[in-house]
């Protein structure tokens, strides 16, 4: 879906009507909640192009390729991956019947590679007992009920759930990061103790549940987030989101005075950053 056949609203009258109240967004109507967000998404498009990801020739290298990226760069999943390939393991039926200590061999270039060799084993236990090692009946699965058990998963935390289901499987569900996190707050979407949930509440709350809108969208947060949006040295001048920067914002967020914001840093833009690089080389 493209953002020219949403019938979006003139941008400087939305602007307008949210900055003179002086809360923005905080307090604007749901309607206009999702038109600034298409908004976003449009200002996005327009200076970043498509983003051409998940880079990936199966639905399994979608969800192995999520749960190895946990915490790492992108071009170390890479080589992770290519091991398993040369091994000639990456299959449902690979992965299972090879030992956890020779998994954990073949994807060490991913870093934590016993963790995710155990977290690989923990997906796999599932997808066979709960679905016979089918992929197609696991999505097949209404998407709530799928997310929950996902959750359910050893290793599997909301990011990855969300990622496995709405890259690999087409389910329409938000993928949300700590870059994400990080552009709301500085525009006044949600504060610093905001969780997962709460992050991903004003995109699935407001708007049009499509699955190709959904994808692109988070990956353009990504690219915003890893070139724009940074935690120290923000570029707001030259971030295609500036324009709707809250009314009294600083200009330029060269340093954050939030811990929390750190923490988050540090636990998601690992996957954050392989999101990116792997846009790059889509």
């Amino acid at each position: 879906m493209g953002a020219e056949t949403l019938k979006l609203p003139p941008t400087s009258t939305l602007e307008r009507g949210t900055r003179a109240q002086g809360q923005f967004p905080a307090g604007v109507e749901p309607t206009s909640r999702r038109a600034t967000l298409l908004h976003y998404f449009q200002a996005m498009t327009r200076q970043l192009g498509p983003m051409h990801w998940w880079p990936a020739r199966t639905p399994f290298e979608v969800i192995v390729g999520a749960i190895l990226t946990q915490n790492t760069a992108w071009a170390n999943v890479e080589r992770a991956i290519a091991n398993l390939k040369q091994a000639r393991l990456l299959s449902v039926a690979g992965l299972e019947g090879v030992p956890v200590r020779r998994l954990a061999k073949v994807v060490r270039p991913s870093g934590y590679f016993r963790q995710k060799a155990k977290k690989l084993k923990a997906f796999l236990k599932f997808l066979r007992q709960e679905y016979g090692g089918s992929l197609r009946k696991m999505f097949r699965t209404p998407t709530e009920q799928l997310r929950e058990k996902l959750l359910a998963v050893h290793g599997i935390g909301p990011e990855t759930a969300d990622s496995i289901l709405l890259y690999a499987g087409g389910h329409a569900v938000f993928v949300v990061d700590a870059y994400t996190k990080r552009i709301l707050q500085r525009h006044g979407w949600v504060d610093e103790k905001a969780g997962y949930e709460e992050v991903r509440a004003p995109f699935e709350g407001s708007l049009p549940r499509d699955v190709q809108l959904w994808n692109e969208y988070h990956a353009l947060l990504v690219n915003v987030g890893k070139n724009w949006c940074r935690t120290k040295e923000a570029k707001c001048d030259q971030c295609p989101l500036q324009p709707f920067l809250p009314a009294g914002s600083p200009g330029n967020f060269v340093r954050l005075n939030s811990r929390a914001e750190k923490r988050n840093d540090r636990a998601g833009d690992g996957k954050s950053s392989a999101s990116l690089e792997m846009m790059n080389r889509g």
